[in-house]
């Protein structure tokens, strides 16, 4: 059900129509160096990026966790983006395990 706030100030807000999804992951890595975790992330940087999405987060060589949304201002991850971004990390030896979480709005977390 839309608010009774006006598209204009719906669209400003990011609610309604115009909310950005996006969700969260938890991955626990393999690596044992340094080089191997920029490699790894490297690699899912730009996997992402092909998917014009983006990801911000952080971790150390057994783990990392971050958040991914969309590179368009008013873009969202979608379910086709999950599962494209979960078949990757499957096929990815140095992540021993990972979990993305449900959609969530990226500007309001609800």
């Amino acid at each position: 059900m839309q608010s009774q706030k006006s598209r204009r100030l719906r669209k400003k807000l990011y609610l309604d129509e115009f909310a950005t999804m996006g969700v969260e992951l938890d991955c626990n890595l393999n690596c044992k160096e340094e080089s191997e975790l920029e490699i790894i992330m490297n690699d899912f940087y730009a996997y992402t990026g092909t998917l014009n999405l983006c990801i911000g987060g952080g971790g150390d060589l057994s783990s990392f966790a971050g958040f991914i949304s969309s590179q368009e201002r008013y873009g969202s991850v979608t379910e086709a983006d999950i599962s494209s971004i979960s078949t990757w990390l499957k096929e990815q030896s140095i992540i021993s395990e990972f979990n993305i979480g449900e959609l969530v709005d990226a500007n309001y977390g609800m």
